[in-house]
């Protein structure tokens, strides 16, 4: 999974909605359905033991994704407004996912458009799996994923590095664990950040609770440095939800001990999340460095145990 997250970004791409052609979809050579309309791709994949469930299954993730964008459109106003002490009432089922994953963490400036890629997997997920006999599946949401385990399933992740793309670990899932949904998040990502983290990969129930929190603790990997550039959101993006809050445009060389106090800095808010119950883990990575809220706390460990499997 690499180091991408679509979520503020996913509606707000660089053609306006006039300009998004019909939804369309198409198999892909190892069988994956692959969904895409304006600037929502998804790779969907499901497995079976009985018949045609995954072609059945296929269906109603296609029959379902052609109701996706329209909706969100049409509340977007709401949906990029930050989120305050009263709950926006919204009437698009992929829009409340939104606003109750980001719920909360009311507490700190955040729009419902920090979920918008992890909510909209997950409804993609339940349209799949809707009625049907399957031993797991995924939606993709460019790195923001969904996933549905029957018993005795595992799913593994590939973590790829933020310079080179290679392979760096991987994640497995359990049917046992509480994760179904995996979010990466950064300022090198396609969303804006006020963060410096390369990557804040987060484990959740659902992709849109692990969108929401990989979001806020990308954000909080942070410290003042000569070396950090940032610049208004607005001045990026006119329509950008985050405004004149300063977002994240560069990062050069940094000292040691200032990366090792930024990421102190997100694994403070991710262990907070994980005492609350928002998310199961958390690893964070800056310039090589690495923080893992979970289970264990050493990243050296991580192959030892659940959540993340360093190579």
């Amino acid at each position: 999974m690499h180091a991408t997250n679509t979520s503020s970004d996913a509606m707000a791409a660089d053609h306006s909605p006039k300009a998004w052609r019909g939804a369309s979809a198409r198999r892909l050579e190892d069988g994956t359905l692959h969904l895409q309309h304006g600037p929502i791709d998804l790779l969907v994949q499901a497995w079976s033991d009985a018949g045609n469930e995954v072609e059945r299954a296929y269906a109603q993730a296609q029959a379902r994704f052609h109701t996706v964008l329209a909706p969100l459109v049409e509340e977007l106003p709401t949906l990029r407004q930050p989120l305050g002490r009263i709950e926006p009432r919204l009437d698009g089922p992929i829009a409340r996912r939104m606003v109750a994953a980001c719920w909360p963490h009311r507490s700190v400036f955040i729009t419902p458009m920090a979920a918008v890629a992890g909510a909209v997997a997950d409804g993609i997920l339940a349209a799949l799996v809707d009625g049907r006999t399957l031993r797991r599946a995924s939606v993709n949401n460019g790195g923001d994923i969904a996933l549905h385990l029957s018993p005795g399933e595992t799913f593994a992740i590939g973590i790829a590095g933020v310079d080179d793309g290679a392979l760096h670990g991987s994640i497995v899932v359990r049917h046992a664990d509480l994760v179904r949904g995996v979010a990466t998040s950064g300022w090198r990502g396609r969303s804006q950040s006020l963060g410096i983290a390369d990557a804040v990969t987060v484990l959740a129930a659902n992709g849109a609770a692990a969108d929401a929190a990989a979001t806020l603790i990308a954000n909080a990997v942070n410290v003042d440095h000569a070396a950090i550039v940032r610049r208004p959101a607005r001045e990026l993006r006119d329509d950008a939800d985050l405004g004149d809050l300063l977002v994240t445009v560069a990062v050069g060389p940094l000292p040691a001990a200032t990366i090792d106090a930024a990421l102190d800095q997100g694994w403070r808010v991710a262990e907070v999340m994980r005492c609350r119950g928002l998310i199961q883990a958390a690893c964070l990575r800056l310039r090589h460095h690495v923080r893992v809220a979970g289970p264990v706390t050493d990243a050296d460990q991580c192959e030892l145990s659940f959540p993340f499997r360093k190579r």
